[in-house]
């Protein structure tokens, strides 16, 4: 039986009895899915055009950073794994940057600090985003480079509708945009959000975009955008210089992974949590998940027990590895699994769960997943982290600076601990997952909600046989914190579940049907054997997997 069989498994007979809302897309030519349209159909133009999946996922990640500017843009971070369907290579690259050299737990504390700025100049790290683009364009891609910004340009100059999620989430932040001189006249225009359907223009986007076509990464970390961004800092007391932009370089990871019933599962080693996706797949693979009712309670139990281990070791020991010596072999080994889940209690919830000794080693959002016509797949997920950041809007050049410093700590004994170039703890992950012939790029956006989400849909396809869209739209629970019994919930899962998990120990927050807070996602799969491509994308954002256009049409006669 070949491998892309499973995905029709979930497929009941008659489609008006699925539980599934969307359909997959099919097609023998590529698939860009983000979580807006626009950003979908400019990736699936550039495939059109020629280019790769590398083209099409950055020429897509410049729009969304035009028309969802709340969760991500070229004042953010990205990181990105990419498959070549000839070589059968996972390449993978960590665009997270760095603290300013002058920035320290005393400089912070001189200021009254007691814990990391959550907001404002001194939870600005440097952005990574464009320089990760950059590395990754020279590598995989294959139109020129100013081509693949020529999208998210055309949509900040002419304008764009927002659409109804993005202009929900934009219309929370009128307070932390207000507290930058420059936020409210960029994204507040007239003096407040743009509502569902009213087209905004970014003209000082587009100027920053045109500079970055034009001139590559150099504009944004040594040319005029570089020196807006130093300008901006200095106003507001910053404490970046030129230096810590200029000699930031991405860097090149080996993917870490581990095998769940005979699936290869594929996250990033820290500085992220992808590690917390690992780790809770080889504690789900101590019980017989494919046995449980999908979403029933013995299930669901199993799998937020698994959680509370997996984020109590994410928070005692991820960090920048150049600094810390995250054990990663220690929490990946199947050893270390098999004693964890000791502590999950079939009848109990646990609310404190310390972290465990692993033995040492040797030695908000977006997410977007596109696949080309020869079968490359890229997974990339670039943020800004909280809704616009860090509040500050780069002078003249319209873009929120992130606020990932705000992860660090101010424990000088945690390996997370703020320090001079050092990269923080980071949220967003990119997810990779292969059997036989199936190659799936794949991710779900929301902070810590991303590792457990992965887990999740993992769990879905592998356990339950659902193809990747049932599997993405699948009822979905979240801790937002680690420790404690607080977990939230989709009111799509039964009462009669949720009741027996409350009486677990279980304290539980009911969300809407498909809810925000347990992330949107995106999936694609390149099957070898038959050359067909499949997309899916989360209905909990506002986008879709587009696929790309034939040529239809014979050139026009000269």
């Amino acid at each position: 039986m070949r491998c892309w069989v499973f995905l029709m498994l979930a497929l009941p007979v008659y489609s008006q009895d699925r539980t599934q809302a969307r359909s997959m897309v099919i097609s023998d030519r590529g698939i860009v899915a983000t979580s807006q349209t626009l950003a979908s159909q400019a990736g699936a133009q550039i495939l059109a055009r020629g280019g790769s999946a590398m083209d099409a996922a950055i020429a897509a990640n410049a729009t969304l950073g035009v028309v969802e500017p709340q969760s991500c843009g070229i004042g953010g971070d990205l990181f990105a794994i990419y498959w070549e369907a000839k070589t059968g290579k996972l390449t993978a690259i960590n665009a997270s940057g760095w603290a300013p050299k002058a920035l320290t737990i005393e400089v912070l504390k001189a200021m009254g600090q007691t814990t990391m700025p959550q907001e404002g100049i001194q939870s600005v790290t440097v952005p990574g985003c464009v320089d990760g683009w950059s590395k990754l364009h020279q590598r995989f891609g294959r139109l020129p480079w100013s081509d693949v910004f020529q999208p998210a340009i055309y949509h900040a100059s002419h304008g764009f509708p927002v659409t109804e999620i993005i202009s929900a989430a934009w219309g929370l932040e009128t307070a932390k945009l207000g507290r930058d001189g420059n936020a409210p006249r960029v994204f507040l225009p007239n003096g407040a959000p743009p509502k569902v359907g009213q087209v905004f223009h970014n003209p000082q986007m587009a100027a920053a975009l045109k500079l970055i076509a034009q001139q590559g990464r150099a504009a944004f970390y040594t040319g005029a955008i570089a020196k807006a961004l130093l300008k901006t800092s200095a106003r507001l007391g910053g404490k970046m210089d030129a230096a810590d932009l200029s000699e930031f370089e991405s860097e090149w990871v080996q993917p870490i992974s581990t095998e769940y019933h005979g699936w290869k599962v594929y996250e990033l080693p820290p500085n992220g949590q992808g590690i917390a996706t690992l780790e809770m797949l080889n504690l789900f693979s101590q019980f017989p998940m494919a046995s449980y009712a999908p979403r029933g309670v013995e299930e669901l139990h199993a799998q937020i027990e698994a959680q509370k281990l997996a984020y109590a070791d994410l928070q005692r020991y991820v960090a920048d590895p150049r600094f810390a010596k995250p054990p990663v072999e220690g929490l990946l080994s199947m050893g270390y699994a098999r004693e964890r889940a000791k502590l999950i209690d079939p009848g109990k919830a646990r609310c404190e769960i310390p972290p465990g000794e692993p033995l040492p080693s040797r030695g908000d959002t977006i997410y977007l997943s596109v696949v080309d016509r020869e079968g490359n797949i890229a997974s990339l997920i670039q943020s800004v982290y909280k809704a616009f950041g860090s509040g500050v809007v780069v002078d003249d050049y319209g873009f929120a600076l992130h606020n990932r410093g705000g992860l660090f700590v101010l424990d000088p004994a945690h390996p997370n601990a703020l320090a001079p170039r050092k990269r923080p703890f980071h949220t967003i992950i990119p997810g990779f997952m292969e059997k036989g012939d199936v190659h799936m790029g794949f991710g779900i956006m929301g902070g810590l909600n991303q590792a457990q989400a992965h887990a999740q849909f993992v769990s879905n396809v592998v356990d339950h046989g659902m193809n990747i869209q049932a599997a993405l739209e699948a009822p979905r629970f979240t801790k937002k914190a680690i420790g404690g019994c607080d977990v939230s919930v989709e009111d799509r899962i039964p009462k009669e579940v949720r009741d027996a998990l409350t009486a677990k120990g279980d304290k539980l927050e009911v969300l809407g049907d498909f809810s925000g807070d347990v992330g949107g996602g995106q999936a694609v799969i390149h099957d070898s054997a038959s050359g067909l491509n499949w997309g899916a994308s989360d209905p909990r954002k506002d986008g879709a997997a587009v696929p790309e256009a034939a040529q239809y049409f014979a050139p026009p006669r000269k």
